[in-house]
């Protein structure tokens, strides 16, 4: 979807991204595994949803495994799957209850069989939901959405006169999710690392240096404060 035209005072985010990051730093700062670190940072994902839901916002997305995360070690990468399967069994029906739609983007045919299957049990479970749709980013990179929206235009034989920037987002991955308002990242880096590219454009972005497993409601609130505090322009003067 494409951006407002005109600056409005942002008070509370419609779609806030987060790149969660700093399990590994987290696991080693209290001396655990790295598996540890990442079975932390699952574990918190409801308390985090109903954070954001007492403030308003209506989408979260989450980016649980990037397409280069197949490059880390394999022992790694199989208990990041591993985990993802274990947090879609355990979280589902919670969500569930809180009214949550989970929804996903990225490939899943490059997952297990029971994995998809767990995947895709949870959204025709909660696919009628309302108070807040939970996107889970996995398998996901933003250059390979915007690649594959471009072979879908071709395959569509679109004439390049006609294509829009709202049309050409009806062919990304996201499509039927409004542009993030709010990029979250954690553990102190400074970098998108392939996530929403398109859809970020004029999103407002927020660095803590808090790992993620230790990023619970008061951070969910400092971030919302610092986003209330910005004058979104899209570009125009002031």
């Amino acid at each position: 979807m494409s951006h407002k035209s005109h600056r409005q005072n942002a008070r509370s985010p419609n779609h806030v991204a987060i790149i969660m990051d700093g399990n590994g730093r987290w696991a080693t700062s209290q001396g655990k595994t790295r598996f540890a670190g990442h079975r932390a940072g699952t574990i918190h994902i409801n308390d985090i949803v109903r954070a954001f839901v007492e403030h308003g916002v209506k989408y979260l997305t989450i980016f649980a495994f990037s397409t280069e995360n197949w490059g880390r070690p394999k022992r790694e990468v199989d208990a990041l799957i591993s985990l993802i399967h274990s947090a879609v069994l355990e979280q589902t029906e919670t969500l569930h209850e809180q009214g949550v739609k989970i929804n996903h983007i990225g490939r899943l045919d490059r997952l297990p069989i029971n994995i998809q299957s767990a995947i895709e049990n949870s959204i025709n479970m909660t696919k009628y939901n309302a108070t807040l749709t939970l996107t889970i980013a996995f398998d996901y990179g933003g250059r390979a959405d915007i690649l594959n929206a471009v072979k879908s235009v071709v395959n569509n034989q679109i004439e390049s006169e006609s294509i829009t920037e709202s049309i050409f987002s009806q062919h990304l991955s996201t499509s039927d999710l409004p542009d993030p308002d709010l990029v979250i990242r954690t553990a102190g880096e400074m970098r998108l690392s392939n996530f929403l590219l398109w859809e970020s454009a004029y999103a407002e972005y927020y660095s803590t240096k808090v790992m993620w497993p230790d990023f619970g409601h008061v951070e969910v609130n400092h971030a919302i404060a610092a986003y209330a505090k910005r004058v979104r322009r899209f570009g125009e003067l002031t």
